[in-house]
C-alpha cells in the first residue's frame, strides 16, 4: 500500500515542486525548489494565456455535463431498476454499449455535424459553442451514470415506495422524498466521476472550441508557450496543472463528507 501511494503522489509532489521554481530553473531535478518562488503561478494568469477565462468554461462545461447528466440518468435508472417490460436488460446493455467508441472515432462525424457541412447542412453551427461539448459528453457520463445508480436503487427496498403510497404519496413524491434521499450516496458518487471526466476531456475541446475565449483548461494549458514562442514554460505549465487539479480535491473533499453521511443515515433507517 506504501508504494501504491507513493506512485500516485509522487508526480503530483513533482508538480508543485516545478511549479514553485524560478521561471528560468524549469528543468531541474531537486525534489526541493531552492529558492521557492511564486512567479509561476503569476505567469499562469497573465494576459497572454487568458486562463482566468478557461477555468470559467471549464466550470461551465463540466458542470452543465454533471447536472445534465444526474437529470438524465436518475430518472432513467430509476425506471430501469423499477419498471418491468420486456428486454431490460437489453436496453440496459444497449446504453452501455453507446460509452464503447472511441472518442476518436467519433471526432470527424461530430467535427462534420457541427461544422454544418455536407452531409449535414440542415444541422446549426455549432463550432465554438458549449453544447458542442456538452452534448458530446454526455455520450460517455449518461451510461455510466445510468448503470451505477440502476445498481444502485436495485438495492432499496421497493416496499419503501409502497409504504409512502400507503400514506398518501403519490409515486413521484415517494420517489421524490423517500428514494432520493437514500439514493444520496450513490448520486454523489456519480457526479464525482462524471465532473471528473468532463474536467479533464482534452480532444473534445480542443477539436470543437477553436476560440481562445471558449477553450477549456485543459486546451489552455496546452497552448502555454514561453517568453519567445518556442521555449516550453515548465513551470507555468506545472502551476497551471496544480490550479487545474484543486477543484477536483476540493470537490472529491466536499462530497466524500456527504456520502459518508448518507450512508450513515440509511444505516440508521
Amino acid at each position: 500500500m506504501a508504494a501504491i501511494v507513493l506512485y500516485c503522489i509522487i508526480p503530483f509532489y513533482w508538480m508543485i515542486v516545478s511549479s514553485l521554481r524560478l521561471p528560468t530553473m524549469g528543468r531541474d531535478t531537486s525534489f526541493i525548489p531552492n529558492p521557492a518562488s511564486t512567479a509561476n503561478y503569476a505567469a499562469v494568469f497573465g494576459p497572454q494565456n487568458n486562463f482566468g477565462r478557461s477555468l470559467v468554461n471549464s466550470l461551465i462545461v463540466s458542470g452543465t455535463t454533471t447536472i445534465v447528466t444526474l437529470l438524465f440518468g436518475i430518472v432513467a435508472a430509476y425506471a430501469l431498476a423499477r419498471l418491468n417490460f420486456r428486454g431490460k436488460g437489453g436496453v440496459l446493455w444497449l446504453i452501455m454499449a453507446c460509452s464503447m467508441f472511441p472518442i476518436v472515432v467519433l471526432l470527424p462525424p461530430l467535427l462534420k455535424m457541427f461544422s454544418s457541412t455536407e452531409p449535414f447542412t440542415w444541422f446549426p453551427y455549432w463550432i465554438n459553442t458549449y453544447q458542442s461539448v456538452i452534448i458530446p459528453g454526455l455520450s460517455f457520463g449518461l451510461p455510466l451514470a445510468v448503470w451505477n445508480l440502476t445498481a444502485f436503487f436495485k438495492q432499496l427496498p421497493v416496499e419503501l415506495e409502497q409504504a409512502a403510497m400507503v400514506d398518501g404519496c403519490t409515486p413521484g413524491v415517494a420517489f421524490r422524498k423517500v428514494i432520493l434521499p437514500l439514493a444520496a450516496p450513490g448520486v454523489f458518487t456519480t457526479a464525482i466521476i462524471v465532473f471528473i471526466g468532463s474536467w479533464n476531456e482534452f480532444l473534445l475541446a480542443l477539436t470543437f472550441l477553436q476560440d481562445p475565449s471558449k477553450q477549456t483548461a485543459t486546451v489552455a494549458i496546452s497552448k502555454f508557450t514561453g517568453s519567445s514562442g518556442f521555449d516550453t514554460p515548465y513551470g507555468t505549465i506545472m502551476a497551471a496543472g496544480v490550479i487545474v487539479t484543486v477543484p477536483l480535491l476540493l470537490a472529491v473533499l466536499i462530497f466524500q463528507r456527504r456520502i459518508v453521511a448518507g450512508l450513515t443515515a440509511g444505516g440508521v433507517k
